[in-house]
């Protein structure tokens, strides 16, 4: 099998990551590169791990996790499903099981709030990993009078946590924001489509998605 390893240290899946990055931060985005693939990997993995899956199902998800914004080195637009492509290439090149790739480039497909949707455990988790990072080191921007809202948002965030409950049937994004620098409502003005998103998402999981901001839960 096709370990995550093979995947993430893959020199084609490096330079795309790296690419993909660099066009976002031309076009004014937020950081879409190591720290957030990452990270991402690491909450899906979470996920999946906490409610009982293991061995293929967990390299899986990081695989598609890891892989899953190479598509916007081609274009922001449909970034999902070129990526979900690119990752069919790169995989099948790579000697992966036509299963497994059909697995990872489903969720991969699925992703982006626009038109994604849960078709799998491995795309609910990627969804709800993806959507749930938010923070303060996501920000390029290193002028504070210039910030547009998405910048507000997410250099607001002191604190991130994504936890499921001891008797899983809940799944808890904990964020601590900085109302000084932004309000609740200019949260929910970008994110709430990403935050019904994952709720639909952690329904097929069979968990409800709870939103706490500052110790109150508001979904």
């Amino acid at each position: 099998m096709i370990s995550f390893n093979d995947v993430k240290n893959n020199s084609s899946v490096k330079t795309y990551i790296e690419y993909a990055d660099k066009s976002l931060s031309a076009l004014g985005y937020t950081e879409h590169s190591y720290a957030h693939v990452g990270l991402v990997s690491k909450r899906a993995e979470y996920i999946l791990s906490e409610l009982g899956y293991k061995g293929k199902d967990i390299e899986l998800v990081k695989i598609a996790a890891i892989m899953h914004d190479i598509g916007n080195v081609i274009n922001r637009k449909d970034h999902s499903q070129s990526g979900a492509v690119m990752a069919f290439r790169i995989l099948d090149n790579m000697g992966m099981d036509p299963e497994d790739i059909a697995k990872i480039v489903s969720a991969i497909g699925n992703h982006d709030e626009g038109d994604g949707v849960a078709v799998n455990h491995l795309a609910a988790a990627l969804i709800i990993a993806d959507k749930s990072d938010v923070r303060r080191t996501r920000v390029r921007n290193n002028d504070f009078t210039s910030f547009d809202i998405h910048d507000r948002v997410n250099y607001s965030v002191i604190s991130s946590d994504l936890k499921i409950n001891d008797d899983k049937t809940q799944i808890n994004l904990i964020l601590e924001i900085d109302t000084a620098i932004s309000s609740v409502v200019n949260y929910f003005e970008i994110f709430l489509q990403r935050m019904i998103m994952c709720r639909k998402a952690a329904s097929s999981l069979k968990l409800d998605f709870k939103l706490t901001v500052n110790g109150q839960e508001l979904m």
